[in-house]
């Protein structure tokens, strides 16, 4: 039997590093444990080494944007091996950094694979710890596909330790992953198709800004086949041959390389949760509004591995950890607010969202006011040659309130963060209008789209 602890949390990513920090601040015995290097997907697998690998394409796309403006983009090109140390550069000091931070703040740090015992103990690789508290927070993974030759599909993590581009890549799905790091290949030189079971790709963002994206992406070289079900992967005589079938129609493409972006499920298959009386469901695990188990006092759960209504994102774990660490630390129940959260998929340009879809606020009965602009031609988007750039705000016009605000363009992941803002602290579209903002600057367009 090894140590007793006031809190063991599983996962070491940022909702999970979050909470063990706070509670080992407050006097609390901590451990963190984690099968995997410490930093999580969002810094390790996902959005940061993506956004690096990003830069790359941008770098390519505002030249070619600048092509007969002033700007001889001849010869520019992506060296995706010096882009990947870039990229390593960044990630290769993570985990030791987390470790030794969090070793610094009293947490425990253990490694290995876990899984309750019963409902106060936790085995890691046949070592038995016993603690009063748990905090499950060990994020997502790739949706496991049944596809016949599934085993020749790499996941998104793969994809980021590429030592070479293949020309030829197909990406599974219409979500994120897919649409940026299709966005990304187009302009490192590769010709990316993305296969989409549904009518519309990306369908948690504006219908209306996502065919723009789109067009935009067809433009640099990305291609899209909607209602594609793919049927096999098969090895060919140079890479892979993916068969699918669009409206009963079989078809195939020849490939180099097949990367899934078809979703992800809650990390919590190996945990054994049902030894320890802790309910799940395959959205994960079940837990209040203040992110205490439905079934296990002692247990709470944050970020990809809890079921909440929370948006799959990295700023979203890291409050639900710190809230669920207060809840443990206090015993009280606060609830996370979840307002005004925005979320973006890094495509170039950028699609960005905070609040309801259009459809969902005139289901919901509000006297709505959609402002629609085109702003390719606004002087923020001139500058810098980009065309295909809008904006649609959604307010509600009894309460003069944003409802939901869409956006595709450059820069507007940071500017939808002002929209976001507002709604979070409840303000008039008059009070917004009222900012006085930093000239020429995205931020500056805000006024005029409302």
């Amino acid at each position: 039997m090894a140590e007793t602890f006031d809190l063991i949390v599983i996962g070491a990513g940022m909702a999970g590093i979050s909470a063990a920090r706070k509670c080992a601040s407050q006097g609390w015995r901590v451990a963190i444990v984690d099968a995997l290097p410490y930093g999580g997907t969002c810094a390790l697998r996902g959005c940061d080494p993506k956004k690096i690998l990003r830069r790359g394409a941008e770098i390519i796309d505002s030249a070619r944007l600048m092509r007969g403006k002033g700007i001889d983009e001849a010869g520019l090109s992506i060296n995706w091996a010096d882009l990947m140390k870039h990229k390593e550069g960044f990630t290769d000091g993570v985990p030791a950094s987390m470790e030794e931070d969090l070793a610094g703040s009293g947490v425990t740090t253990l490694h290995g694979e876990a899984a309750f015992v019963d409902s106060h103990r936790l085995d890691i690789d046949g070592v038995v710890h016993e603690s009063r508290n748990f905090l499950i927070a060990t994020g997502a993974r790739p949706r496991p596909l049944d596809i016949p030759g599934h085993e020749h599909i790499i996941d998104s993590t793969a994809f980021l330790e590429l030592e070479t581009l293949p020309a030829r890549v197909l990406f599974i799905g219409g979500g994120f992953v897919s649409f940026e790091f299709a966005h990304i290949a187009a302009r490192a030189g590769a010709a990316p198709v993305i296969l989409d079971r549904g009518k519309r790709p990306l369908k948690g963002f504006d219908p209306d800004l996502v065919e723009l994206l789109v067009e935009r992406g067809a433009e640099a070289g990305v291609e899209i086949r909607r209602e594609a079900t793919i049927t096999a992967v098969e090895q060919a005589a140079s890479g892979y041959r993916v068969r699918f079938d669009t409206s009963g129609e079989q078809s195939s493409l020849d490939v180099d390389l097949v990367v899934h972006g078809a979703g992800r499920i809650p990390e919590i298959a190996g945990l054994n949760l049902d030894a320890a009386g802790i309910a799940w469901t395959e959205r994960g695990v079940s837990v209040g509004a203040h992110l205490q188990s439905t079934t296990h006092s002692g247990v709470y759960a944050a970020g990809d591995a809890a079921d909440t209504p929370g948006l799959p994102l990295t700023p979203v774990a890291v409050f639900e950890g710190k809230v669920a660490a207060s809840n443990l630390l206090k015993g009280t129940t606060t609830v996370p607010d979840y307002t005004g959260v925005p979320t973006t998929v890094f495509t170039i340009p950028e699609l960005t969202r905070v609040g309801m879809l259009e459809q969902e606020a005139r289901d919901s009965g509000i006297d709505l006011d959609v402002r629609y602009t085109d702003t390719g031609g606004w002087y923020s988007n001139y500058r810098i040659g980009e065309k295909t750039a809008a904006a649609k705000i959604l307010v509600d016009r009894a309460a003069d309130r944003i409802v939901g605000a869409h956006m595709l363009g450059p820069d507007y992941g940071e500017l939808v963060n002002l929209i976001g803002l507002a709604m979070k602290l409840d303000l008039s579209t008059r009070q917004l209008k009222s900012m006085t903002a930093s000239y020429p600057s995205a931020a500056s367009d805000l006024g005029s789209m409302l």
